[in-house]
């Protein structure tokens, strides 16, 4: 995400970390390196001048030229402009109203319906809601079944009818039925087209007149950069949303969309989506992007995302363990299905500070711990219970069952013995009033 654009802010920057000494020159062939960066970035050169224009000031004013760290000083200026660039701050969803009606708007393949599925399962298990999905596209038939599929995935009803071509009426009427079933939160899935005709905005102002939502969310595919800025101009022209949703964040390289849709519409980006699992997504924070930007990970993103997938009772249980010295291969595997569920692994690594720079170029799977877990599948009850049970045949067995050499299970044993003993000590110096307990005070 956003990586090129990284490299070259990164490089940008490295001309004011030299050993000589800071001038007015090396400010300014900085400030125009991050211009180029920008552009690059499929920023519009106007508001890449702006940008930059405002970062140089901000850096006369902090005496950049005199402070003893230019280069950081540098970092964080840019950092608070890239913030405010894409809103400053995060924008909540209007959610008071009861039913609160939101209207999913945007071009075909955008990922609007799939954005509805992980909106309603958020809304669900994240806001205590309970919603209503409505298929009010009348032109793609898949576009009914895909909704009721992810419907059934996240248990949340969908609202269709099929045999009528009427995307108003349906609107109407699914308020109705959601007002008798007691669902709180009703989010209409519109039709798209493959471009901006007066046909499909025709037809998506007249919904929005006719059931007055309180939220109107536009769905855009930031891989397309400077075309979804464009798309987000014609929309809001028309419909004057009220908040942006950036899909298929991850495979942008440039960000050129992310930076620069809210200082072109005035309307804030509310919500980042990634990948096709309906957990996968994320608030969007300005401040959190900016830092990821610039190589400085996102240690918050990933603490809340740990946190959504750790219970506290989870949490107490697997101590208990780890004081009694009972860790095991089953507590092991529920770990690894738990940092799963948080996402992309080569994001959630990125979220680390520092670490983003040094895995860029280390193709990481998600299928990363498949071998581990096969090698743990391999083990018996017993083994996995008890892994001081598993000798030298054992181990042969595991690897075939696996479909693994013994070096593979040997090396896998190796780290899973230093991981005890480690967790061993920490156990022991708990006890004396240090430790993991006396870490956190």
């Amino acid at each position: 995400m956003f990586e090129s654009l990284s490299e070259r802010l990164d490089s940008a920057f490295k001309l004011l970390k030299g050993e000589g000494r800071i001038s007015e020159i090396n400010v300014a062939s900085t400030v125009k390196e991050i211009r180029r960066a920008l552009v690059d970035a499929d920023v519009n050169y106007k508001i890449a001048k702006d940008f930059t224009d405002r970062v140089k000031d901000k850096a006369q004013g902090e005496k950049v030229l005199t402070a003893i760290s230019p280069g950081q000083l540098m970092v964080k200026i840019v950092k608070d402009e890239l913030a405010e660039l894409m809103g400053g701050e995060a924008a909540e969803l209007e959610l008071k109203a009861n039913p609160t009606i939101i209207l999913i708007a945007g071009l075909q393949g955008s990922g609007k319906t799939t954005f509805s599925g992980k909106l309603a399962n958020f809304l669900k298990t994240k806001k205590g809601k309970k919603p209503l999905l409505v298929a009010a596209d009348i032109y793609r038939p898949a576009a009914i079944d895909q909704l009721k599929v992810l419907g059934g995935q996240i248990e949340v009803p969908v609202y269709s009818e099929p045999e009528n071509k009427n995307a108003v009426q349906i609107a109407e009427n699914a308020i109705k039925e959601a007002k008798q079933n007691g669902n709180n939160v009703i989010i209409i899935d519109t039709a798209g087209r493959l471009a901006v005709d007066e046909a499909m905005m025709t037809e998506v102002a007249n919904i929005r007149k006719a059931v007055q939502p309180q939220e109107i969310l536009f769905v855009v595919d930031s891989m397309t950069g400077q075309d979804a800025v464009n798309t987000a101009k014609a929309f809001n022209d028309r419909l004057d949303f009220s908040g942006v949703v950036l899909t298929k964040l991850d495979g942008d390289t440039r960000g050129g969309a992310a930076l620069t849709i809210k200082y072109t519409v005035e309307k804030p980006i509310k919500f980042v989506s990634m990948g096709e699992k309906l957990d996968t997504l994320d608030v969007f924070y300005p401040e959190r992007m900016a830092q990821r930007i610039l190589g400085m990970g996102d240690i918050t993103t990933l603490v809340e995302r740990a946190q959504a997938q750790f219970n506290e009772e989870q949490a107490k249980k697997l101590e208990k363990k780890i004081r009694q010295n009972q860790f095991d291969f089953d507590d092991f595997r529920e770990q690894l299905q738990q940092i799963k569920k948080m996402g992309n692994l080569k994001d959630l690594m990125g979220m680390i500070p520092g670490v983003g720079k040094a895995i860029k170029d280390i193709d990481i799977s998600d299928d990363a711990f498949k071998g581990i877990e096969a090698m743990i599948g391999s083990m018996t009850p017993q083994e996995r219970g008890n892994p001081d049970l598993i000798d030298g045949s054992r181990r042969k067995r595991i690897a075939k069952g696996a479909g693994k050499e013994i070096q593979d299970v040997n090396q896998f044993m190796k780290q899973f013995e230093q991981m005890r003993q480690m967790m061993k000590m920490m156990n022991k110096m708990g006890a004396g009033g240090k430790g993991l307990k006396a870490l956190g005070r």
